[in-house]
């Protein structure tokens, strides 16, 4: 009987929908379907119903300050209504990813280049409001999207690259103004300390006399017999 018989088969994951002389009769569940081969002509339009996902990739996007970027997007949906996605609308795939686009046009060219990078996650919700209606006239829900990627255009990524490099040397010579009034600060405290107190200062001393002998192995002094004096003096009072 098979040369008599046409067969269809839906998927646990599919829905189909069932034209007779392209008529719509019903929708169909996952089975096996047999017609006799005919006149009749049978059509069935099958819809993958599980979650999907779909990417608007690489648009070519100007901001509010005319940075060029490009945006990797995405969206999860799932066909709900499938009489309403194939009957009422050709290749409603297409024209989600069109309205898609439009939306995250409409908001890239309303934020600056570092609003955008700083508000990502608010700009994917708001386009996923503004889609989530137009999805349902598709027969589909939309579960969510969201910003993958944000690219710098060639000249964009070096004039970043600068700036992100002045920011960082400018961070670094705070770093240091400020280590450096800290020390300062530290040896006008000591050097008051020192004034008043003499003892004090000749501890100091000793200290930095200790710290050069310890690095030295020998010392040559041409002079007078005053210097050769004065260093046995201090090298005296060390011990």
């Amino acid at each position: 009987m098979a040369k008599y018989v046409r067969t269809f088969e839906v998927a646990t994951h599919e829905r189909a929908v069932l034209l007779v002389d392209d008529v719509y009769v019903k929708t169909l569940t996952a089975g096996l379907y047999r017609f006799w081969r005919n006149d009749t002509t049978i059509k069935i339009v099958k819809v993958d119903v599980r979650q999907l996902q779909l990417e608007v990739a690489g648009q070519e996007l100007l901001t509010k300050d005319k940075a060029a970027i490009r945006i990797n997007f995405y969206a999860q949906y799932k066909v709900k209504d499938i009489e309403k996605a194939v009957l009422d609308n050709k290749e409603f795939e297409k024209q989600l990813y069109v309205t898609m686009q439009l939306a995250l046009r409409a908001y890239v060219g309303t934020y600056t280049l570092d609003e955008l990078l700083e508000n990502k996650t608010e700009i994917a919700n708001a386009v996923f409001e503004d889609t989530k209606m137009a999805a349902n006239k598709f027969g589909v829900s939309l579960l969510n999207c969201g910003i993958r990627d944000v690219i710098l255009t060639g000249e964009m990524k070096e004039i970043m690259n600068q700036v992100l490099i002045a920011q960082k040397k400018a961070q670094a010579n705070v770093i240091t103004r400020r280590e450096e009034t800290a020390s300062t600060r530290s040896l006008l405290n000591t050097a008051k300390l020192m004034e008043d107190n003499e003892m004090l200062y000749k501890l100091k001393e000793m200290e930095y006399v200790e710290k050069i002998a310890e690095k030295i192995g020998e010392i040559t002094v041409n002079g007078n017999g005053g210097m050769v004096k004065q260093l046995k003096e201090i090298f005296a009072t060390s011990k």
